[in-house]
């Protein structure tokens, strides 16, 4: 029998597999030989169907981006809570995978049906009052923004969560806590439970380009 052709065989279930498999061995130990040997065939089967790594990873990625629910905003649904909704999904699409954000950022193409929402999305706004390239750099830069977040996290995703105010009660820390310590407006703010992570910091962010989405909206409807 020709493992090509073997049943249940197809593009699908190999990116289905490959997200699976992502959480077993990461994006490093994901290879075309480990995806096949997780599938029961050879390597030369899969060629059939994915002719490149790149293309399984295009494929993983255009997965996730679309388990975030694409889509323009919803009935009512004002355009900044639409955003961060979206946001918001998308980041927890990104998190729901180990290397999740390495996988959309290494993605060099997206499926016609992703593409497709993407423009919807795009004429929603427009219809809303966003010139097409304000509303293609806001979704764009919104994406940047959650990719970046998430990459940062999943850059150390067994580093335990402790407050920012505690790092500077440890004695043990590097030199550089013990630099920060001797800071002032740095050490109060962390003291106060600031820090660069954490679901704050991430809301903080989000509204800040919220708020800098609406303040372009205003001149570009107010020259």
């Amino acid at each position: 029998m020709d493992v090509s052709k073997r049943p249940g065989l197809s593009r699908q279930t190999l990116i289905d597999t490959a997200l699976r498999l992502l959480d077993e061995v990461g994006l490093d130990g994901l290879t075309v030989r480990r995806l096949a040997a997780e599938l029961g065939v050879k390597s030369p089967a899969l060629y059939w169907h994915i002719r490149t790594k790149q293309e399984l990873l295009d494929g993983m990625a255009d997965s996730i981006v679309q388990a975030a629910g694409m889509g323009p905003p919803r009935d009512g649904e004002p355009w900044q809570d639409w955003l961060a909704r979206r946001a918001r999904a998308y980041r927890a699409s990104l998190a729901a995978y180990r290397d999740g954000a390495r996988v959309v950022t290494n993605a060099r193409a997206l499926s016609p049906a992703t593409i497709q929402a993407f423009e919807e999305e795009l004429t929603a706004m427009v219809e809303r009052g966003f010139t097409p390239v304000l509303a293609l750099r806001t979704v764009a830069t919104l994406s940047q923004y959650v990719n970046g977040f998430v990459l940062q996290e999943q850059s150390a995703p067994d580093a335990p969560a402790v407050p920012p105010s505690a790092l500077l009660e440890d004695a043990g820390r590097s030199t550089l806590v013990t630099a920060v310590r001797e800071t002032g407006t740095l050490r109060a703010a962390l003291l106060d439970g600031g820090g660069s992570g954490g679901e704050q910091t991430f809301e903080h962010g989000l509204q800040v380009l919220i708020d800098g989405t609406a303040a372009a909206l205003a001149r570009t409807s107010n020259p």
